[in-house]
């Protein structure tokens, strides 16, 4: 079956008098080659080596090269180009193509489950590990402050620039290639979720854990914050039933939050035998 085409154009419901023409977007536009780092041999060098490892062609290098920027790069050189466009055009993209196979491939499931696979699939923790399978975190390029700070392993940097990558094809080289590449990379992490080996949810593991053990649920605390505003790395700390987690961090509220419900759901679980 051929993969569904993004519409690449917005009509007019019931064009009135005076309407504006409908919007249309070619999937061959690709924007000026405004870039903060420059194409130098040794970069064309990597992002060539980068693309036949991937197993995608690029006709831009600009492009592609653009789709590693974070936009610490922006805040620090004064450059206002960097990924988020792309990442912002490559999550549709990564959203469509994954509800396209499972809502072919997943002929009996309701609609709630096909969501629930998705949200598993496109979601900053596998995206991140996909992107770190493809070494993208060698190629980010980073502001000084985003590169001490270890941008180069923060997951919402690696999603993003993996979401950037799929957009940055997708202009380069069209919605079938696009298709192609998201297929292959996420395929995997289907057949993971469908067998429950994919990523776990932590916070709500240990809270069903902590309810049906202690009749309680689990209370997260905040217990310190590092680094600058831009960049702040979260310290939290879970108690349940008088027993302290952690600190866990992470770089927001939430994802620390996660890591240090991983933590006291891990040592519960082994302690507990089950």
């Amino acid at each position: 079956m051929k993969p569904l085409r993004m519409l690449t154009t917005i009509s007019n419901h019931s064009k009135s008098k005076g309407s504006k023409a409908p919007f249309t977007a070619s999937p061959d536009y690709a924007p000026a080659p405004i870039t903060a780092v420059e194409l130098t041999p040794a970069r064309k060098k990597a992002l060539a080596a980068f693309s036949k490892s991937a197993g995608i062609r690029f006709k831009s290098q600009e492009l592609l090269n653009l789709s590693f920027m974070h936009r610490s790069i922006s805040n620090e050189t004064g450059h206002k180009t960097n990924n988020e466009r792309l990442e912002f055009l490559g999550d549709a993209i990564l959203g469509a193509v994954a509800a396209d196979l499972l809502y072919k491939t997943l002929k009996q499931k309701s609609e709630g489950d096909l969501a629930r696979v998705k949200s598993v699939v496109v979601s900053e923790d596998v995206i991140s590990e996909l992107a770190l399978e493809l070494k993208i975190d060698s190629l980010l390029v980073l502001g000084k402050g985003e590169e001490l700070s270890g941008g180069r392993t923060k997951k919402a940097i690696l999603a993003d620039a993996f979401e950037a990558l799929i957009g940055a094809l997708y202009l380069d080289s069209g919605y079938d290639k696009a298709y192609a590449f998201v297929s292959r990379m996420i395929s995997a992490e289907i057949t993971r979720v469908l067998e429950n080996r994919h990523y776990q949810d932590y916070k709500s593991l240990l809270q069903e854990f902590c309810q049906g053990k202690y009749k309680k649920y689990p209370e997260y605390t905040l217990v310190k914050r590092s680094g600058p505003e831009h960049s702040r790395i979260f310290y939290i700390e879970v108690s349940i039933n008088g027993e302290v987690f952690g600190p866990a961090e992470g770089t927001n509220k939430k994802s620390a939050e996660r890591e240090a419900a991983k933590m006291a759901y891990e040592a519960l679980i082994m302690g507990s035998g089950e």
